[in-house]
């Protein structure tokens, strides 16, 4: 479990730092990965095991397979929120999850899902035109980058406010890792979960 800066403080469509408010998500891919959604159940290339809470993608799945969707207000609509990719929270990716020093072919798709990160490393805009792609007014045809990036999803997938619905958390944003369960509340009844509290988060 990490513990990071909220990346996007004031706009889904520009990376910033906001030290004042923190998040706590499972890591689910790491730099190199390429991490798909299939179903509603994570994947990464390469890797056989689970990730993240299961049960939830479990229920997640159910609910969809149902048609429940708007009934329960489970927003479908993934990152990047562009019709060209048209990704959903149940079938999402594959999304390539960069690492420092490797690079991509700037094409129109790339130039979508990796924008956001491009314009925070580089502080300066990226632009299409025709097939021609801009950093400003330099020409580029593919991209090299500066940082590390995560992938986090939240144990309670329903609407989580993680990177299924706004993309990739730079390494320089992450302040910690979770280890404890500080407070535990149930969101029925609102009583504190005391069965839960000081226990090792898994």
């Amino acid at each position: 479990m990490l513990v990071f800066n909220f990346p996007y403080p004031a706009r889904w469509d520009s990376l910033g730092l906001n030290l004042k408010t923190y998040y706590v998500k499972r890591c689910v891919a790491v730099p190199g990965d390429t991490f798909e959604i299939r179903n509603a159940h994570y994947k990464v290339y390469g890797y056989k095991g689970t990730l993240g809470c299961v049960a939830s993608q479990d229920r997640l799945q159910q609910i969809l397979s149902a048609g429940e969707e708007r009934n329960w207000g489970i927003v479908m609509r993934a990152y990047p929120n562009d019709s060209l990719v048209n990704w959903t929270i149940k079938e999402f990716g594959p999304f390539y999850i960069p690492t420092k020093g490797k690079s991509v072919k700037m094409n129109t798709i790339n130039r979508i899902l990796y924008k956001n990160a491009i314009e925070w490393e580089q502080k300066k805009k990226l632009v299409q035109q025709g097939d021609v792609f801009l950093l400003n007014d330099s020409v580029i045809q593919e991209y090299q980058f500066k940082e590390d990036y995560y992938f986090v999803a939240g144990d309670k997938v329903m609407n989580s406010k993680d990177s299924r619905y706004w993309g990739l958390l730079p390494e320089k944003f992450i302040v910690g890792k979770a280890t404890l369960i500080w407070k535990s509340v149930d969101l029925n009844t609102d009583e504190i979960r005391w069965n839960r509290v000081f226990k090792r988060i898994e």
